[in-house]
């Protein structure tokens, strides 16, 4: 895993800055996400509290990994919080993908507001065992 890669598992999750054009209204956060490494994959874990699976959007684009999940805020609306623990609000986060990763491989599932993403590396980027004659 590259200095970069680890310095974004360090990030606090932070309201991001309305650079483009969103399509729901309402806040967008960065979610926090954790990154995980074997020999064969990367495993992200990425905290989307209230976001349902059908809200997702994932992309792949010139090797960035764009991950988009929105909620109906409609459901806060009439709420006043007495003690909350996380923001109410849409997520949006992207990756640069390395060439190791096979994109082509990459999967995802969500559950219980934690969306996961497996991205399994090239075969010729994971390590090998070469015998001697």
């Amino acid at each position: 895993m590259t200095k970069e890669e680890k310095q974004l598992m360090k990030q606090d999750k932070k309201e991001l800055e309305k650079k483009e054009e969103q399509t729901y209204s309402g806040r967008w956060y960065v979610p926090e996400t954790d990154i995980f490494e074997t020999d064969r994959e990367l495993y992200l874990r990425v905290d989307m509290p209230g976001v349902d699976k059908e809200n997702i959007k994932i992309n792949l684009e010139k090797g960035v990994l764009q991950i988009e999940g929105s909620i109906h805020t409609d459901e806060y609306s009439d709420l006043e919080p007495v003690y909350t623990e996380y923001n109410v609000g849409h997520f949006n986060r992207r990756f640069q993908l390395s060439e190791q990763v096979d994109q082509e491989k990459i999967s995802a599932e969500m559950h219980d507001g934690v969306l996961n993403l497996t991205l399994p590396k090239r075969e010729e980027a994971q390590p090998r065992k070469i015998v001697v004659k």
